[in-house]
């Protein structure tokens, strides 16, 4: 049971994954399924990340997830060797170029920048891409 939905978002296979702001978790229901399978955060299958308040989710092209953690004032990304705090990471909210409170959103531009709305300090931050 969904408490509270904040964001979606579909893949091209039309999955779609949820993102379960109360119980801190992001749901994926596959096409054409009703029930929905945890794949981060409280009661997943698998040791991921403790989420507290997820409000967004973005997939990008190799099927990782991104994920606004609005609680914990950062932003979180799967990889090849599981999850990890991208932005935010110092585990304080503040205002600083580092810093988040109350991140909303997040979003990508075709050369990987990262754009989070930042509620807290009424600005949208952008973050690029470092390779």
């Amino acid at each position: 049971m969904l408490n509270l939905p904040c964001g979606i978002y579909v893949n091209t296979n039309f999955d779609l994954y949820v993102a379960d702001y109360y119980n801190n978790r992001v749901q994926l229901f596959q096409s054409g399924e009703i029930n929905g399978i945890t794949v981060v955060g409280a009661e997943s299958l698998t040791t991921t990340i403790t989420l507290n308040g997820p409000t967004g989710i973005v997939l990008d092209g190799d099927n990782y997830l991104y994920i606004v953690d609005f609680n914990y004032n950062r932003i979180v990304g799967s990889g090849s060797n599981g999850f990890r705090c991208l932005v935010g990471c110092s585990g304080s909210s503040g205002s600083a170029s580092n810093q988040l409170l109350y991140p909303a959103t997040l979003s990508f531009d075709s050369y990987g920048n990262m754009y989070v709305t930042d509620y807290g300090n009424s600005r949208i931050q952008k973050f690029i891409l470092s390779t």
